[in-house]
């Protein structure tokens, strides 16, 4: 093995300057990605490891080389290069970091593009697709997989006949309730599924259709050993009347299932084993381009020396004040009808009139490496309350599935002047705000409680209210 790689080294070289270069480029996003790898949480677990076997594919199994001679290195690399940088460091001006993490992989193509040609880089491109899997973006797919992973347990528990209460993803059973919380999205199985397709794909050097063929096979039955897992979960609660330990205590049994798909799947995967390579394709590995150079240049100027140089001006705007004369205020240790939970650098403020209920809950920026838009995790409970019907353009209703208390609910992200309805709006809004100095971050939420299932008579108050409310922002 090390004398292969010895062998090889030549072909693994511009590569890994290529990564090299990537890293001391995007120096303080890589080295954030770093941080969060070794904290070593669920969804990020297998960061460090990817990032490795990154490396170690480079080294033992580079990229193979032309057969041909490389196309003449084309200006557009050069480009993608310097936009790329230019988009990385507007994002890192204003921390956005999950779309900045999301820039690494991109701007290691455009320098592969840029100094080594099109050809070889698209030889390149599935080795930092792997790269990819190490990026802190598997959080934003648990929600879809928890989705997923309720309706098919769902179905599956109405087809073997249990006696089940199925509410999104609650199951109400006889003796008790199962939540499928985030914990049992499956997203450590799915990434390391994926994560061993593309080895595989790439110690075999397969071409695209056998790679995508790879990888969406390994996604299902990532997504397969994790129904099949709450599946059993379920039987072992009815059938024990909710008493089991296993209930508890049920991270061997995940991956013993997980086991049992994967290995067979291992050990039928095709192997393939790679044709010598000449000794005159390996002395040839290495060669650049000086226009690639000169792009790489421009892009370390307008990238991490433009950036350290840049110098953003807050403005002095002091808190929001509501002016609600009809509303009663209320202490922040308030629970609004549908509770919140918010961040502590919120500073968060509530009325009341009678009915209606708003949350202002607001943070300023002060410092160059604070964000605008601070980070929010999951501000209610979704194992109580459930989503039932948007009723007008960010007008919501909820309903919890133990009391049966019906919530209507608006909610908007106030940056600055403007306001977005989502998160990540609010996240993108960083970047004209922060250019313009402003400074302000406020969430804004509005709950009026409902008589009836329909809220008929609730949706003119909330309107009324959102209303007096914008006025004042």
């Amino acid at each position: 093995m090390l004398r292969k790689t010895l062998d090889y080294f030549p072909l693994a070289r511009p590569y890994l300057v290529v990564v090299l270069i990537s890293i001391v480029l995007f120096w303080p996003t890589w080295f954030r990605l770093a941080q969060a790898w070794l904290q070593f949480e669920q969804v990020l677990v297998h960061g460090l490891p990817t990032f490795l076997i990154f490396i170690a594919l480079l080294l033992i199994h580079p990229p193979k080389p032309l057969t041909q001679k490389s196309s003449r290195f084309s200006w557009l690399g050069g480009i993608s290069l310097i936009c790329s940088v230019i988009v990385w460091s507007l994002l890192e001006l204003v921390r956005i970091d999950t779309f900045a993490f999301l820039i690494l992989p991109v701007g290691m193509v455009a320098i592969s593009w840029a100094l080594l040609g099109l050809p070889r880089t698209l030889s390149f491109l599935p080795y930092v697709l792997l790269l990819s899997l190490s990026l802190p973006f598997w959080a934003d797919i648990v929600p879809l997989l928890v989705s997923l992973a309720s309706v098919v347990v769902g179905e599956w528990v109405r087809w073997f006949g249990i006696t089940a209460l199925i509410e999104g993803n609650s199951i109400t059973l006889p003796y008790g309730r199962l939540i499928i919380a985030d914990g049992c999205s499956g997203i450590r199985y799915f990434a390391i599924s994926i994560l061993l397709a593309m080895m595989t794909s790439i110690l075999n050097d397969f071409r695209w259709k056998g790679w995508l063929v790879m990888v969406m096979t390994a996604m299902l039955i990532g997504l397969l050993a994790n129904w099949v897992r709450i599946t059993i979960l379920v039987f072992v609660a009815h059938e024990t009347n909710m008493e089991s330990e296993l209930l508890t205590d049920h991270e061997a049994l995940g991956w013993i299932v997980f086991g049992a798909f994967i290995l067979p799947a291992l050990y039928f995967s095709p192997v393939r084993k790679r044709s010598n390579i000449s000794d005159a394709s390996i002395t040839s590995a290495w060669n650049t381009s000086k226009v690639g150079i000169v792009a790489l240049v421009i892009a370390i100027i307008i990238g991490p020396v433009a950036l350290s140089l840049a110098q953003i001006s807050y403005g002095q705007n002091g808190p929001w004040e509501l002016k609600l004369e009809k509303f009663k205020a209320h202490e922040p240790s308030a629970n609004l009808p549908m509770p919140i939970s918010l961040p502590s650098q919120l500073d968060q403020k509530i009325w009341s009139s009678g009915q209606a209920w708003i949350s202002l809950a607001q943070s300023q920026r002060t410092k160059s490496n604070e964000k605008l838009v601070p980070y929010l995790p999951q501000i209610y409970d979704k194992s109580t309350w459930q989503l039932e019907e948007n009723l007008a353009p960010g007008a919501l209703l909820y309903r919890n599935i133990l009391t049966r208390n019906v919530v209507l609910m608006t909610q908007w992200f106030q940056v600055g002047n403007k306001r977005s309805l989502n998160y990540l709006g609010a996240k993108l809004l960083q970047i004209p705000a922060t250019l313009s100095g402003e400074s302000r971050f406020a969430l804004v939420t509005i709950q009026v409680p409902c008589r009836n299932r329909h809220c008929d008579n609730e949706l003119s108050l909330l309107q009324r209210t959102k209303e007096l409310v914008e006025t004042q922002l």
